[in-house]
């Protein structure tokens, strides 16, 4: 390294950590007023969306990208359909950033399905599906969900996170236990904090850990809800479902799983983790997936027995007070659902591609954390700065893929993700490694 690059290096390296500590700061610091005080003026921060905490850090983030030298990566517009390539600025790239893993969005029977659900329903349903917006393609996609997972029924919602947050918020309260594995979806999160129960986290995948966790404190509550994923999105690895399993009915507690995106691509039918393991459906109390990966739609569901359904369809305030999901986003939905049955080629595709990145990554010793080459295979640079800088000389080369930066991860996990589609190719992976490797340090 010649002087003028390390002394390059030493300043990038200062800029980081004073963002950093900045950043920490923002999130300490208390406002050293009382607000009950009698006498006490109001603040005008607490009068200003500019003062607030969060718009601080974002403003701290951009300063810092500027002196870095470095360009924004967030919101990119695409103008098409994102898939295996995509357009931006009127370029192609190789697109490694989006969720379409079996390239059913905009596919065109996919698509087709849409337009006609607009031909026939119109553009919304303009009410709450319990008092006049229930459509027949309403039904007849949560029956062909039940019918995936092999349980009694299933409800759909109109956004894949609001169903975890009015789910998990409605159905526990405050004499109850929510225990989650430590890296489980803000959606989760949040709705846990809604429901008001005790939370409590255990080590990533750790089965063994769960079973102490609730030795320790299943006694103390009600109802117990796990909380697991069947593949996890920032590391691309899964939990050994049938001991978790075994833990739930050891300690009599409910089991819920996010399939967002575990279904369809893992199984040797995609059919998600249950497949992939041989489980029963029943075996698990919760099902949850979103309808915005595989599926080539938005929203989410919930899948299980009919009580479970029938109660959250009356009483879930996400569902029972929110418009119902347009037809134009069930209808296609459907169809994809319908694909993925039909033709498991395209998973089976996606996880022989998965399979190959992985391994050439590692070949190249590419850092892939614990990713099991399903879909989702991680690149950890080992600082936020590297992240970023990587994911612009990639896309400098025509090669899409997002950082991922403190405090979303730590800053010694920060990472770029690659999302695998079934429709990229061998030459496609072989030229992103290629690029990838010309910019390790």
């Amino acid at each position: 390294m010649t002087g003028k690059s390390l002394s390059g290096h030493l300043k990038d390296k200062l800029i980081q950590q004073a963002l950093e500590h900045k950043l920490k700061q923002l999130e300490k610091s208390p406002s050293g007023l009382n607000p009950l005080a009698k006498h006490a003026d109001i603040p005008e921060a607490w009068c200003r969306f500019d003062q607030q905490a969060g718009y601080k850090q974002i403003q701290l983030i951009y300063k810092g990208s500027t002196q870095l030298g470095v360009g924004n990566p967030f919101f990119r517009l695409h103008e098409g359909v994102a898939g295996a390539t995509t357009q931006i600025g009127g370029q192609t790239y190789i697109n490694y950033a989006s969720y379409n893993y079996l390239g059913l969005s905009g596919d065109p029977r996919v698509s087709q399905a849409a337009k006609d659900a607009v031909d026939q329903y119109g553009t919304s349903v303009s009410a709450s599906r319990l008092v006049s917006g229930e459509r027949p393609v309403h039904r007849q996609l949560e029956t062909a969900i039940a019918q995936t997972y092999g349980v009694d029924d299933a409800v759909v919602m109109v956004s894949g996170h609001a169903t975890n947050v009015t789910t998990i918020g409605y159905l526990f309260g405050t004499n109850d236990l929510i225990v989650h594995d430590e890296l489980i979806h803000n959606s989760s999160l949040i709705g846990a904090q809604l429901s008001g129960a005790k939370r409590l986290s255990f080590p990533h995948n750790d089965y063994a850990a769960l079973d102490r966790l609730l030795q320790e404190n299943r006694r103390q509550y009600e109802r117990v809800l796990i909380i697991l994923e069947g593949l996890y999105s920032m590391d691309g690895d899964y939990p050994d479902l049938p001991e978790f399993i075994a833990v739930k009915r050891k300690h009599k507690a409910f089991l819920m799983v996010d399939e967002a995106h575990s279904l369809g691509v893992m199984g040797n039918s995609g059919l998600g983790i249950r497949d992939h393991f041989g489980i029963d459906g029943k075996e698990v109390d919760i099902w949850m997936g979103t309808l915005s990966k595989t599926l080539a739609g938005c929203g989410g569901f919930i899948a299980g027995e009919s009580a479970l359904v029938e109660h959250l369809k009356f009483l879930a305030p996400g569902f029972l007070y929110s418009v119902g999901m347009p037809a134009q986003v069930a209808a296609p939905t459907l169809a994809a659902l319908h694909i993925l049955k039909q033709e498991p080629e395209r998973v089976r595709r996606l996880q022989q591609l998965s399979a190959y990145f992985l391994a050439q990554a590692q070949r190249l010793g590419m850092d892939t954390g614990q990713s099991q080459g399903i879909a989702i295979i991680a690149a950890l640079t080992g600082s936020s700065l590297s992240a970023v800088r990587m994911s612009e000389a990639l896309f400098q080369k025509g090669i899409n893929v997002q950082p991922i930066l403190y405090p979303a991860v730590s800053e010694k996990s920060a990472r770029l993700r690659f999302f695998i589609s079934c429709e990229h190719t061998e030459a496609q992976i072989d030229q992103t490694l290629q690029a990838y490797r010309e910019e390790m340090p």
